[in-house]
């Protein structure tokens, strides 16, 4: 049984990637800064669930150690959104994004090389090549996992390492805004070139499938529905 570590894992997209691996037949590992929430989800679907705060590297080299007998592949989806204009900016905020994007899966490599036999998948997103005003640290932090991909790959190879670029997927993360969710994700839709928003399975399919996608390693994988290219 191949076995996977979803950090992020207990909620949204990482919650829905734990969870088909686990009908998949994968093992799982579901890691999060919030273990109550990894455990109630890891009980529900039948996976193991332990702490790992991307923000703390003693708890990522912890995991490392508690899963010493090895992991075949490690999903990240962790984020720390700081949406505001420049002139905004807090720092200590800054530094979050980027470690929850950036920083951290580098850490994760670091700690957790030696026991990883097959790949890693990292999340970024479509606002890294769609700039606008108040999406500078959300936009260059996805921009940035794509370099670290790259990277990534070459310096970890033949562990293969690739990231994937969602556009808006209702996966939750829009819940809080209540009746102005429907309006968001219809709005989105006509930004796509597909006439829709996302859904967690486009994401979720896409995550297994890169899995076991032997051959491709240091690539980005788009899903915004041709987002990117529609200019009207």
């Amino acid at each position: 049984m191949e076995r996977i570590l979803v950090i992020g894992g207990a909620r949204a997209l990482g919650a829905a990637v734990a969870r088909r691996a686990v009908k998949d037949g994968y093992g799982v590992t579901i890691g999060a800064r919030d273990l109550v929430a990894a455990q109630a989800l890891a009980d529900e679907i039948g996976a193991d669930a332990l702490r790992i705060d991307l923000q703390d590297e003693t708890t990522i080299a912890a995991a490392a150690e508690k899963l010493s007998d090895g992991v075949d592949h490690i999903v990240t989806t962790g984020s720390a959104p700081h949406d505001v204009r420049a002139a905004e900016l807090d720092r200590d905020k800054l530094v979050a994004a980027f470690t929850a994007k950036v920083l951290g899966p580098m850490l994760i490599a670091k700690h957790f090389a030696p026991r990883l036999t097959g790949s890693m998948v990292l999340f970024s997103g479509v606002v890294g090549w769609r700039p606008g005003p108040g999406s500078l640290v959300k936009g260059v932090t996805n921009g940035a996992v794509e370099y670290a991909a790259r990277h990534l790959a070459a310096e970890l190879a033949p562990i293969r390492v690739n990231a994937i670029s969602p556009g808006i997927i209702d996966s939750g993360t829009w819940d809080h805004l209540g009746d102005a969710k429907a309006n968001l994700l219809a709005k989105s839709a006509t930004t796509t070139l597909v006439g829709r928003h996302g859904q967690p399975d486009d994401v979720v399919d896409t995550v297994m499938w890169l899995l076991r996608a032997g051959f491709i390693t240091a690539e980005t994988i788009h899903l915004e529905g041709g987002t990117r290219h529609k200019t009207t």
